[in-house]
């Protein structure tokens, strides 16, 4: 993921509206999937809680905003909902 990407990436979790359940599955360039309940931020790097530990029985990750490739929203939200993150509907 280029600057660009990391910058919308980090954004998008700094300023996740509270309408929007922060939970959901970060997707990584190491092809891993982490299902988070909460996070936190600092600068670049973000602080990822999962509800279960993984199988090494580790319960937080911190990575690099550059090491996610998508976020998945497992919660049905109607795609109005996401305008509070800056997406818009196009024509």
């Amino acid at each position: 993921m280029g600057a660009t990407g990391m910058k919308d990436m980090r954004r998008i979790f700094a300023e996740w509206p509270a309408s929007i359940p922060r939970t959901g599955l970060i997707v990584t360039t190491f092809s891993e999937s982490i299902q988070f309940v909460s996070y936190m931020i600092s600068g670049d790097l973000i602080l990822i809680e999962r509800k279960m530990p993984d199988a090494q029985g580790s319960r937080r990750v911190i990575m690099s905003f550059d090491s996610i490739v998508a976020v998945k929203i497992l919660d049905a939200i109607e795609m109005a909902r996401f305008t509070a993150m800056g997406f818009q509907g196009v024509a």
